[in-house]
């Protein structure tokens, strides 16, 4: 015993308790959760007419006392098992906007619709992957003796890609207010989208929600340069939303136009700063608005849906930018683990933090996202379901067949995570159950009509 490792000899401590079978089928139904909440407490179910007691649980004969849960955390590099599920939750929604479903009607797959992407702009020249990085004919250095130009192909995966070419001309600054600013960018840009509509059409901007509205699901996606994109899909849908057909003047044209007149006018200025000025911020130069068609030309609806999925379950930490908690002393931004860059950006973020005029933008709480403070996904509020609407329908299947009646409930937070020991077996859990994942889809493949987020 004393040659095994510490989770080795917790595993068979683990295995020896009487109540391992059901500590194994509590870790199962978490799906191999890599840190599940633990939970204690009962639940007591009776009957409103007579008063009997037709349930009762109670985590005192659990093992352990406790009940394990999802922690439901959206993130690969924390829990693999939640972080799946809440990509497939992720497809669902954001393909029940495509094409309908959970409670959207079909005919949305006939409304003008977009897949667009929002980048940032340049902050300064980085390395690129590619047969030559940045070639220049006439060579020359920058003020501080470091090359303009890289001449060197580096791979997808090297270690200078993303990197900036002269850390002290890149304007960090820049690039944390950027970020910091982005959700007001993208909320500027929607207004737009709506206001040019309303000016093509001959309408007041007051009067658009009376004959359209502007459905959309975004998600932010972490560049190699640390700096985030958006991808989104927009769509036209009459007054009440998506059971309410769009007016004949709503065309696909029209509206890709509107996107693209609305990225180019968007400008917000940020707080002047005597230590910083006053920043123009804008949306990169690079904007890519593809139509998505019913007739099957465009994009697939299912490939929208699961790249966006993607990404949803990615953070900054995901690109070797930014980390998957917050930083809350100085020491922790120092001591992160992320390349010279990021720390760049972390460091800016904790400097613009200290100062009065940045003080709304809590850039220190948001350091480990280097500045960015949006969700990763967002929607409109008409564009389809949520995911708490998948959770329940989920919830419900799994409870068919339970009794109904009056619930009394007594639960309470103890503590989170696995032993050395669990952690193995919540692996094994993990791997296998998405092996057999893998072996369902591969087999669907020839059920007609069964779609499963890639």
């Amino acid at each position: 015993m004393r040659q095994l490792s510490e989770a080795d000899r917790d595993a068979i401590r683990l295995v020896q308790d009487p109540k391992f079978s059901r500590w194994l089928d509590q870790v199962r139904a978490t799906g191999g959760c890599a840190h599940p909440i633990h939970l204690s407490g009962s639940t007591t179910t009776w009957a409103p007419a007579t008063g009997e007691i037709l349930h009762h649980y109670d985590t005192r004969d659990e093992p352990g006392e406790r009940l394990l849960i999802r922690c439901r955390n959206r993130r690969a590099s924390v829990c693999p098992p939640c972080s799946r599920l809440h990509a497939g939750d992720t497809f669902h929604l954001v393909r029940a906007g495509l094409i309908g479903g959970k409670n959207v009607p079909p005919t949305v797959r006939n409304r003008p619709r977009l897949f667009i992407t929002l980048t940032a702009p340049s902050f300064g020249p980085v390395h690129r992957a590619g047969d030559r990085c940045r070639p220049r004919r006439d060579g020359g250095t920058c003020e501080h003796g470091r090359p303009l130009g890289c001449g060197a192909a580096h791979e997808e995966t090297a270690i200078l890609v993303g990197q900036p070419l002269c850390p002290d001309c890149y304007d960090y600054v820049a690039h944390v207010l950027w970020h910091a600013h982005a959700g007001k960018l993208w909320d500027r840009f929607t207004r737009g989208v709506r206001r040019h509509l309303a000016t093509a059409v001959g309408l007041t901007q007051s009067r658009f929600p009376d004959h359209a509205r502007l459905s959309f699901a975004r998600v932010a996606e972490y560049q190699k340069r640390a700096a985030v994109h958006i991808h989104a899909v927009v769509r036209l849908d009459g007054p009440a939303g998506p059971a309410d057909e769009p007016p004949p003047w709503a065309t696909t044209d029209l509206l890709t136009d509107a996107v693209h007149a609305s990225a180019r006018r968007v400008l917000i200025h940020t707080p002047y700063s005597p230590a910083v000025g006053q920043l123009a911020l804008r949306w990169g130069t690079q904007l890519d608005a593809r139509p998505l068609h019913s007739d099957g030309t465009g994009p697939d609806d299912d490939a929208v849906a699961a790249y966006i999925a993607k990404y949803v379950t990615k953070g900054a930490d995901e690109t070797g930018a930014g980390i998957d908690h917050r930083a809350l002393t100085r020491t922790d931004v120092e001591t992160a683990a992320v390349n010279a860059h990021a720390h760049a950006l972390m460091r800016t973020c904790w400097h613009l933090g200290a100062l009065q005029e940045y003080e709304p933008l809590h850039l220190r709480a948001w350091a480990h996202t280097l500045g960015y403070r949006g969700h990763i996904l967002t929607k409109s509020h008409a564009y389809s379901t949520t995911y708490a609407a998948l959770r329940a329908g989920r919830a419900q299947l799994a409870q068919q067949g339970d009794v109904t009646g009056v619930a009394h409930a007594q639960w309470g937070y103890i503590g989170s995570g696995h032993s050395p020991g669990a952690m193995l077996f919540a692996a094994g859990i993990a791997e296998e159950l998405t092996l057999n994942l893998h072996v369902v889809r591969h087999d669907s493949h020839y059920v007609q009509g069964i779609v499963w987020p890639r």
